[in-house]
């Protein structure tokens, strides 16, 4: 498939946060739980201006002391029966975690924005996915939006995708490169999402008028059973994803998300998968590379949780060799999405694919034309290594060995300041 996958939408120039917080506004979210933490805060603040001003009717707007607050009052309210929303990033998914973990076993399906950003010490708050990565076995579906007419676009369909199959959705939206962007998105309208998404009808209700337990203890006679049942649940996302994206395209008149999608791959023999906003820098490079000769494309991969093995694998079946550009990388081991990739790979019925992985933009760090266009290059050649980091500092890295993050940043400051 060759068409170039970036949006080009007829709306206003608006910021992505208020892009997105005006999409869940007219989702109708009946209980929104807030803990403001930067990249995320303008989706919060937007939601809570437009319950104040009465734009978003029937929304209980809470601010809560902290992430685990915010969680674990989603927990309660989807519990009782209201369609619940919440967004969060970094530090702040993680101090949500022991409930991430009890939303899913739960079956509780909260619809979550995660504004990507890298996860400390040390501190830093620009933009990678470490965050949600991290949190790939929570048992929450995971989407990721390559720009910000994806991000809005991706959050009706993750509400309606999680009260179909009652599990929780994480929207996945890069910090800072993506939601405080202001560009043309098109905001879809309130009747058309009203005939996207039904009223939620939850499948489990707390109600003190009929009493029910929720979460009950499951020994060893029963654990692996309730396990695979969830895994199968999640598993069902793969078939529905796609057809709630075309339900949903077909009425704003958009090309639907897919769980996957290529870009040029005919008669590509070198293809760069990648997930979120590096997509479109990416599409450029694979274009300059198509110029001048090489056979080279790219993947954009949008749901890694289930992860669309088999849908990967017909998208790869001619290529040679898949380069994973990750904006995350697992200390020890190597990279993230990788390994799952190769191991769907090794699974199929086609010859081998030899799997790279290049590391790129942590922390924030740029992921440059300039760079992307070596590494293709490299690879084409068939000179990459299987795993390197993209722009890596090799003389402060020498001139660092061993040194803790503040003695890093002298370093460089005596290697700036030196003539």
């Amino acid at each position: 498939m060759s068409e170039r996958t970036t949006s080009a939408p007829a709306g206003r120039a608006i910021e992505g946060s208020r892009a997105v917080a005006e999409t869940v506004a007219r989702c109708r979210p009946q209980v929104v739980p807030a803990y403001p933490i930067s990249p995320q805060t303008h989706i919060v603040e937007a939601i809570s201006t437009l319950v104040r001003t009465g734009e978003l009717a029937g929304c209980e707007y809470v601010n809560v002391e902290s992430e685990f607050g915010a969680m674990s009052l989603c927990i309660g309210a989807s519990a009782a029966g209201s369609r619940t929303y919440t967004a969060t990033s970094s530090q702040g998914l993680l101090f949500m975690v022991e409930a991430l973990y009890n939303a899913a076993g739960l079956g509780l399906p909260i619809v979550m924005t995660v504004a990507n950003r890298a996860i400390g010490a040390p501190i830093n708050i620009w933009n990678d996915q470490s965050d949600s990565l991290s949190q790939r076995d929570s048992g929450w579906i995971q989407l990721y939006a390559r720009d910000n007419q994806a991000a809005a676009d991706l959050h009706p369909i993750a509400f309606r995708l999680a009260e179909e199959l009652s599990l929780p959705v994480m929207v996945c939206v890069d910090g800072f490169v993506l939601t405080h962007a202001v560009e043309r998105i098109s905001v879809p309208e309130q009747d058309l999402l009203d005939r996207f998404l039904p009223p939620f009808t939850p499948r489990q209700v707390l109600d003190p008028a009929d009493p029910l337990s929720i979460g009950a203890m499951v020994g060893p006679e029963a654990f692996t059973e309730v396990r695979v049942l969830g895994h199968q649940r999640m598993l069902r996302a793969l078939d529905r994803f796609p057809a709630l994206a075309a339900e949903y395209g077909s009425l704003v008149g958009r090309r639907p998300e897919d769980v996957a999608r290529g870009y040029r791959l005919d008669g590509a023999r070198t293809v760069f998968l990648a997930m979120g906003s590096v997509l479109g820098t990416l599409e450029d490079v694979i274009d300059r590379a198509r110029a001048q000769g090489l056979a080279v494309g790219a993947l954009e991969l949008t749901c890694l949780r289930p992860f669309p093995a088999e849908r990967l694998r017909d998208l790869l079946a001619g290529a040679e060799r898949v380069v994973v550009i990750e904006r995350a990388f697992s200390l020890g081991a190597g990279g993230v999405v990788a390994p799952e990739l190769a191991a769907a790979l090794a699974a199929g019925p086609g010859p081998a694919i030899r799997c790279h992985t290049v590391v790129a933009g942590l922390g924030g760090r740029p992921v440059t034309e300039r760079a992307l266009h070596a590494v293709v290059a490299d690879a084409d050649a068939g000179c990459l290594e299987p795993f390197s980091f993209l722009s890596l500092d090799r003389d402060l890295l020498a001139r660092a060995a061993g040194s803790t993050a503040e003695e890093v940043l002298g370093h460089l400051k005596e290697r700036e300041s030196s003539p």
